[in-house]
């Protein structure tokens, strides 16, 4: 069995910074892509950031330049700092793991249980 929790979620005013971690645990064997998703009232979930293995990382255009995506391979923990926070930013944020669980035969993608991140003007 594979949990990711996340943590770090709050309200803050614009301009302002958070961070968020995810740490997976259970029955892993290999963890290939972590990062995070986030969904807004009324809008398609959408890709913030993911952080491959080698240590390659993607951001969402919204994004670039203000979230840092990283990761502690030890800890199997992702990590997204998110600074300069706009209003827009507002949403549950969720983490993802594409891993290999052992005794299974693929890879697959595990979800974390969302956190809320608020941003006020």
């Amino acid at each position: 069995q594979v949990q990711l929790v996340e943590s770090g979620g709050g309200l803050v005013q614009a301009g302002g910074s958070l961070r968020l971690s995810c740490a997976a645990s259970g029955s892993i064997f290999s963890i290939n892509a972590m990062g995070w998703y986030r969904q807004a009232p009324g809008k398609q979930r959408e890709l913030v950031a993911r952080i491959i293995g080698d240590g390659s990382t993607n951001y969402a255009d919204s994004v670039k330049g203000r979230f840092t995506i990283s990761r502690d391979n030890a800890k199997n923990t992702v990590y997204l700092q998110l600074d300069s926070l706009k209003p827009e930013d507002t949403a549950v944020y969720y983490c993802y793991a594409d891993l290999l669980a052992l005794a299974t035969t693929g890879w697959r993608d595990y979800w974390g249980q969302g956190t809320q991140v608020t941003v006020s003007s």
